[in-house]
């Protein structure tokens, strides 16, 4: 089969497209062929190796994982002998490792049905970063009706869902981001947008509720400027403005952590897991039209380099799909 392959840390430059074996899936495992996959931030992070700490986890020398790509969506081809919730032809979506290939095996128990009203690609771009809005605003913040929550990032990959999900909930949303994306979130139901080319949304006179942070590029004093006394800032990836490169946004992870058993905030850092009954609640807000993946550009397998490239150079709004 065709797959995207790396055999060092580096540039786009490092992806080639070759032929390798095809997988075959253990017995609690599903073998999917991928219709379409999905770019995410991590995709970078691996090619490159950073921050340099997390090479601890990619390999020290040269990725462990040679297949980038996580988020897909495609057909069941086969199953392990003790799989039961999935069968050959089966429409599937989910959250796997090495997803950007022609094949790919997943467990069972991490894979969902895909959404029966989207096409593959727009299934594709939900998992890693729908999951992540849903766990880091209902799970982490426990999003009420009539709290106020700004999504800082809001359209980027997780922020697109983020600020759907923040309105399903019932909140007052306030996104955050460039003039250029400022139509684009208000078409996602955000009740308010602030364009932070041209305006400070931590000098606010009506803090907020619950921050949530996908970006990493303000300090926690301002974070915390931005919150009501009693608010929660919530932590998921983001940048470097803390930990530099070598240790990422895990600076900023710990500073809050430390900085929280001091202050009335509640200042909270989540990594998402892969969750089967997450795709499933996914699913049914897609299927009653509550949740909308906006997809800004697409490219084949054989352009996954150039894909990748473009997410971390041109700041993608939205998701950035390849098809298989």
């Amino acid at each position: 089969m065709k797959a995207i392959v790396q055999d060092r840390y580096g540039s786009p430059d490092v992806l080639e497209l070759r032929e390798v074996d095809k997988p075959v899936p253990a017995d609690h495992q599903v073998l999917v062929k991928v219709h379409a996959a999905a770019v995410n931030a991590y995709d970078w992070h691996l090619m490159r190796g950073d921050p340099y700490l997390a090479r601890l986890s990619f390999g020290l020398r040269r990725p462990k994982m040679q297949t980038p790509g996580r988020d897909f969506a495609g057909r069941v081809e086969a199953v392990g002998r003790d799989v039961t919730r999935f069968s050959p032809g089966d429409e599937v979506y989910g959250d796997a490792d090495a997803a950007f290939a022609e094949y790919v095996v997943v467990a069972e128990d991490v894979l969902g049905a895909k959404p029966a009203s989207l096409t593959f690609e727009q299934a594709a771009a939900v998992p890693l970063a729908g999951n992540t809005a849903l766990t880091g605003l209902r799970d982490v913040g426990k999003v009420q009706p009539g709290q106020r929550v700004l999504i800082n990032g809001a359209s980027g990959g997780v922020g697109t869902f983020a600020v759907q999900i923040a309105k399903w909930l019932g909140a007052d949303v306030t996104g955050v981001c460039s003039t250029r994306n400022v139509d684009l979130i208000r078409s996602l139901g955000a009740d308010h947008v602030v364009d932070y080319t041209k305006d400070d949304f931590t000098r606010t006179d009506q803090p907020y509720d619950i921050v949530l942070d996908l970006v990493g590029n303000r300090s926690l004093g301002e974070f915390r400027r931005a919150l009501i006394p009693k608010g929660m800032l919530i932590l998921s990836g983001g940048g470097t403005s803390e930990g530099g490169s070598l240790i990422g946004p895990l600076g900023l992870f710990l500073k809050a952590q430390l900085v929280s058993r001091f202050v009335g905030h509640r200042l909270v850092a989540f990594t998402a897991t892969p969750n089967r009954e997450h795709l499933a609640t996914l699913a049914e807000f897609a299927d009653s039209g509550k949740l909308t993946p906006v997809i800004d550009r697409t490219y084949p397998l054989s352009q996954a380099s150039e894909a990748i490239r473009y997410v971390e150079v041109e700041h993608a709004r939205a998701k950035v799909v390849i098809t298989v």
